[in-house]
């Protein structure tokens, strides 16, 4: 890296390598994990920096996240905490540019779609370092969604573009990205799923451990709900009829709701607190990752509008209705075992009756995700870095 901090042309004579990686919220740990433990492998060729922006800053979480992943404990913390889109947004690169000054690295390599992943790839592009974006092409059409922002720019500012599912080079190609730049590699969340499927923590245990070993005493099964979503609990009337479509959904099947902080603030200050007084809904905090996997392989279907969600449950063969309009995962629908069913009562329902009957999507694996994705990663970026493609 010249002093201006442009990266020159990679070499023989250059190697080592070295990579910054960035995560800033818990999906990213999941996504980054099986990549940092491919990376390790290539050898004396790449050294691997881990940074932390803190963009979801709860450390006994954090903790719990990198503990069950095995992610090495990052080398720098930005600890930048919450705040609007804009000064989150703002704080991470301001953060962020002097471990860029201080480390040189030969690239920056980001994954997903929160305001941590635009932020980083924006400041390394500004100072001429290559970005490597995990998870690209994904797209919802729906340009009210932050995260759809955070895709869509991400995606322009990178030089070298893995893709989860076929779709995603088809939705780059339109948007005039380089053919050449984009690889398709399959989903790194299916390597963690499949990697962590055996360590898994029962639902059984996960009610003992809330004091509550009883909650599922029927034939029936459990649901699993989560919400956190600004479309969703962010406005009153739609956070109330969706409650009130998850307490009809309860009467049939008891459902366990793992309540987002930001839900349960929402939940709050709309006073909809006394409608989760049900014997048939239990609250759970935010789960670890184990507990989460143990929660979701165990149930007869999950209710959700995370996106990572959507993806889990297409592996795990577990029927999942997506609350939300849209899905930048169309494969999950696809070929998956997700029914985007919005927030419409009528539609939400009527998806939770398929599956009552035993009609819901069975759905099968999609391609390339068989739990190498981080392998293939790993060995394009090593062929990347020395091919001289990095400028």
């Amino acid at each position: 890296m010249t002093a201006h901090g442009s990266v020159v042309k990679s070499s023989a004579a250059n190697l080592p390598h070295s990579i910054v990686c960035v995560v800033g919220a818990r999906p990213n740990f999941m996504k980054m994990a099986p990549i940092m433990a491919a990376l390790s492998k290539i050898g004396s060729k790449l050294t691997v920096h881990l940074v932390h922006t803190g963009q979801h800053y709860d450390a006994a979480m954090n903790h719990q996240y990198f503990e069950a992943l095995g992610i090495p404990q990052p080398d720098v913390n930005l600890e930048v905490g919450s705040g609007s889109h804009a000064i989150q947004t703002a704080e991470v690169m301001r953060r962020f540019e002097p471990v860029l000054d201080e480390r040189l690295p030969s690239a920056v390599l980001v994954v997903g779609d929160v305001n941590s992943t635009l932020a980083c790839a924006l400041v390394a592009k500004k100072k001429g370092i290559p970005v490597i974006h995990v998870e690209a092409g994904l797209r919802s059409f729906d340009r009210a969604m932050p995260e759809e922002i955070n895709r869509v720019l991400t995606d322009q500012m990178s030089d070298l573009l893995f893709t989860t599912e076929r779709s995603g080079r088809e939705n780059l190609l339109r948007e005039g990205i380089a053919d050449t730049r984009i690889q398709f590699v399959g989903n790194v969340m299916i390597d963690t799923l499949r990697h962590n499927l055996p360590n898994a923590i029962p639902v059984t245990q996960i009610l003992k451990n809330a004091g509550n070993e009883a909650f599922l005493n029927n034939q029936l099964g459990y649901a699993v709900l989560t919400l956190h979503r600004p479309s969703n609990v962010d406005d009153a009337d739609t956070l109330r009829t969706l409650l009130e479509t998850i307490l009809i959904i309860s009467a049939k099947l008891p459902v366990i709701f793992t309540l987002h902080p930001r839900t349960r603030s929402m939940i709050e200050k709309f006073g909809l607190s006394a409608m989760l007084e049900t014997p048939n809904l239990l609250l759970l905090p935010p789960q670890g990752y184990l507990e989460m996997l143990g929660l979701m392989q165990g149930a007869r279907l999950v209710l959700t509008d995370s996106g990572g969600i959507q993806e889990e449950t297409t592996a795990l063969g577990v029927p999942c209705i997506t609350l939300r309009n849209n899905t930048e995962r169309p494969i999950t629908v696809d070929e998956g075992t997700n029914t985007v069913a919005g927030q419409d009562p009528a539609r939400i329902l009527a998806a939770f009756k398929e599956v009552m009957r035993g009609e819901g999507k069975a759905g099968r694996v999609p391609e390339y995700w068989d739990g190498q994705a981080s392998t293939r990663i790993a060995a394009a970026i090593s062929v990347w870095l020395e091919s001289g493609q990095v400028v």
